[in-house]
């Protein structure tokens, strides 16, 4: 096994004579025998950074090491990488132990028996045994990620390289595929470097998640880490589901002043200290409804969802939501209010996005140490 190490990793495309930087002297430090999870919105450079780790992307500067072997120059066959695609990528003319086996007959000189065994270690380890005969187009879509995740597997390699790997998948299968993942992962102690543009993915299945928007990255840290204390604005807003609330408040004083009769008084105001205005944040599990006294926003649209309901509401042109109790049950058109505790407050300033003030308080002294390793 190995850890990854990216330094100052650049990579640009030519079209059309434009320069397009893809990825932006990224540094990252993936640990040995870590769940690493690349996250952002489409078009941000994970997918290209992912390449650039397997060796399909020639780079245009910076340096890759797998533990202390530079790999930077080497093809992707000499990495020791096995990469899982959106695509599973099956060979529709052989059945699944062929499959299985095929690029070990190419690409090694093992034996016949010592592919046959791993072959069937795979197998027996992603519970596809009785499948071994059949073909591609006989096996359901959980079925033939089997077959490509064990494709992957037989080939024993230092790192797994894996790029959306379930999103072909109904959600309720992923869901299942996303613990299996986890516990083979685990059990198999390999480096791997998981990408996915579905932040609940991320949060659930990564020991440690880097966001990346416009070619650079964001944040890396443990996922309650990067939750409660993102960076900036954009790792707030895109990290959580719901998405965090986000409007603009005036600073008046020890006050924040926002649309329509948001006025919250802070306890501590070394935050803003200098500002005249910032953005403020709130999850939206983060917000109560109140009786009396605090902000007056109208319901658009209630969602009752069993164990929980979930507000959408108008606040001056700003849509808002709220996470609540199931027992609250207000309809659309209804005006309710709401407040929240300080130290659930989120501000940023409003220029640069940089987080002025997070919910690290109370963050797990061992999980924010690990996020910073």
């Amino acid at each position: 096994m190995a850890n990854i190490e990216l330094d100052t990793l650049r990579k640009e495309f030519g079209t059309g004579g434009q320069t397009v930087v893809a990825v932006e002297n990224v540094d990252l430090d993936i640990h040995d025998g870590e769940f690493l999870v690349l996250v952002g919105p489409s078009g941000c450079g994970k997918t290209t950074t992912l390449r650039c780790i397997a060796g399909l992307e020639d780079v245009t500067s910076g340096t890759i090491t797998f533990g202390s072997r530079d790999v930077t120059d080497l093809r992707a066959r000499d990495r020791d990488v096995a990469m899982v695609f959106q695509n599973y990528a099956l060979y529709p003319h052989m059945d699944v132990r062929d499959n299985l086996g095929f690029g070990l007959k190419l690409s090694t000189k093992l034996t016949t028996d010592e592919i046959h065994r791993r072959v069937e270690d795979a197998a027996a380890m992603l519970g596809i045994e009785e499948l071994l005969g059949d073909k591609p187009k006989e096996l359901s879509g959980g079925q033939q990620q089997r077959v490509a995740l064990g494709r992957a597997i037989v080939r024993e390699p230092e790192v797994f390289l894996m790029d959306e790997p379930l999103s072909n998948l109904d959600a309720k299968l992923r869901a299942e595929m996303r613990t299996e993942l986890q516990e083979l992962q685990h059990e198999l102690g390999v480096t791997t470097v998981y990408v996915t543009h579905d932040q609940t993915e991320a949060m659930a299945m990564g020991d440690r998640i880097a966001v990346m928007n416009d070619g650079v990255l964001q944040q890396v840290g443990a996922p309650e880490t990067v939750y409660r204390s993102p960076t900036n604005e954009f790792v707030a807003n895109f990290i959580g589901s719901p998405s965090i609330n986000l409007f603009t408040a005036e600073v008046e004083g020890s006050t924040l002043v926002g649309p329509r009769d948001f006025a919250y008084d802070l306890e501590d105001t070394a935050p803003v200290a200098g500002y005249d205005r910032v953005r403020v944040g709130i999850r939206p599990e983060d917000m109560q409804m109140v009786s009396e006294g605090g902000t007056t926003a109208t319901v658009t649209v209630a969602e009752h969802m069993g164990n929980e309901n979930f507000l959408y509401l108008e606040l001056d042109g700003h849509e808002m939501t709220a996470r609540i109790d199931s027992a609250i049950r207000p309809q659309a058109g209804e005006t309710v209010q709401f407040t929240f505790d300080e130290d659930a407050l989120y501000l940023f300033d409003p220029d640069t996005g940089d987080a002025l003030k997070t919910k690290t308080d109370d963050v797990d002294t061992d999980v924010a140490t690990m996020a910073t390793e």
